[in-house]
């Protein structure tokens, strides 16, 4: 990678920090415990990236990336991206229409497919199933989390509220 990419890098991380900062501005709201209020966690984050884009600049003025691995020469692996990428549009256009737990657990099943072709593993249709249980068993608790435990909504198809 030649310097100027890695300035670039350094100059995008501090665009990265001034939006976040921009955004952290907005955050409204009273000091809370210990005089943090709402605004504190944004602005640490602001100030976290400006430190990293600094150093990434002076890096790179200065000799550029130190300990940069080489390039890796894998291609990228087009089927299980697929796999990967089809959990995510499925999930992503179901959720309101079957549900969070339901989508959720195809998305894992699918995603799940997607990486063990990628690792050379040729899954069986009967470990989609499988994956999908494990899907289940790991979406309905975040669910019951989030709605039950911290009051968020999401889509559900039933008014009970766990599918």
């Amino acid at each position: 990678m030649s310097t100027h990419w890695q300035k670039a890098v350094g100059g995008g991380a501090l665009v990265l920090a001034a939006a976040l900062a921009v955004g952290a501005s907005q955050v409204r709201g009273e000091a809370g415990y210990a005089g943090v209020g709402p605004g504190f966690l944004p602005w640490l984050v602001a100030a976290a990236m400006a430190l990293c884009g600094v150093v990434l600049l002076v890096q790179a003025a200065t000799g550029g990336f130190r300990g940069l691995p080489a390039a890796p020469t894998l291609a990228a692996y087009w089927r299980g991206m697929a796999w990967v990428s089809a959990g995510l549009l499925l999930n992503a256009s179901l959720i309101t229409t079957i549900g969070f737990i339901p989508s959720c657990a195809l998305l894992f099943a699918l995603a799940a497919r997607g990486f063990r072709l990628s690792m050379g593993q040729a899954p069986a249709l009967s470990r989609l199933g499988r994956d999908a249980l494990i899907g289940l068993a790991l979406s309905a608790p975040v669910y019951w989390l989030f709605t039950k435990l911290l009051g968020l909504t999401l889509p559900g198809i039933t008014r009970s509220g766990w599918i």
